[in-house]
C-alpha cells in the first residue's frame, strides 16, 4: 500500500486549496477514506488525477475530439 495524504497534504501535493480538495471528493474525481473529521488520500489516486487531468470521468479529451 502507498503512501497516505490528508486533504491539506493533497492539496499541497496536487498544488491547490485544501477546499478544492474537499471538491473534487465530493464530485467524486478523487477517491478518499473518511477518517474522523478528515479524509485520506491514497498516493496512487492522486497520481492517476495527476495523469488524467483535471477533466471530469466520461468527458471524452480534447485531444480526442479533433476532427480529421
Amino acid at each position: 500500500m502507498g503512501k497516505l495524504f490528508t486533504t491539506e497534504s493533497a492539496a499541497t501535493y496536487l498544488g491547490v486549496t485544501p477546499a478544492r480538495v474537499r471538491q473534487l471528493i465530493l464530485e467524486e474525481r478523487l477517491s478518499s477514506e473518511k477518517y474522523g473529521r478528515d479524509h485520506l488520500i491514497a498516493e496512487d489516486a492522486l497520481q492517476q488525477y495527476q495523469k488524467n487531468g483535471r477533466q471530469k470521468v466520461g468527458r471524452p479529451r480534447k485531444k480526442d475530439l479533433r476532427v480529421r
